[in-house]
């Protein structure tokens, strides 16, 4: 078996770390959430059936927040997520999950499987957290 058999999937590399918050939570909650859990973003939940995911990071409170000089607890997450989120499929091999991150201009995606979010993916996972690079 060479190393062009074995495809390195979004599961093989996914966080299964999903940390959901409320878009009407304030960015200081979030910062706190981030802080306590360890992430460096947080999936916000949809308000409904029809709703999207969105998603805060870090990013969006240095971006949101920190730069422009807001008060983090007058700032709420809708206001600075991105919102709706690309989510990849969990069987998505690695090389299409970056090159799709990159050209939308995201850091991380969900991953889904049957439906399902499942993990989170993000670009240095992709490099960082596999065998990718030792072969």
């Amino acid at each position: 078996m060479t190393a062009s058999d074995h495809i390195i999937r979004g599961r093989d590399v996914m966080s299964p770390k999903i940390i959901a918050i409320d878009g009407m939570a304030t960015a200081k909650e979030a910062a706190a959430m981030m802080r306590e859990e360890r992430v460096h973003s947080l999936l916000v939940s949809k308000r409904s059936a029809d709703d999207a995911w969105g998603l805060v990071s870090v990013q969006d409170i240095i971006n949101g927040v920190l730069i422009p000089g807001k008060r983090a607890e007058e700032v709420n997450v809708y206001e600075i997520m991105a919102k709706p989120v690309l989510s990849v499929p969990a069987d998505m091999d690695i090389r299409y999950i970056a090159r799709l991150l990159h050209r939308v201009g995201m850091r991380r995606a969900p991953v889904e499987e049957n439906g399902e979010l499942i993990g989170m993916v993000t670009l240095s996972s992709l490099v960082l957290d596999c065998d990718l690079f030792l072969r």
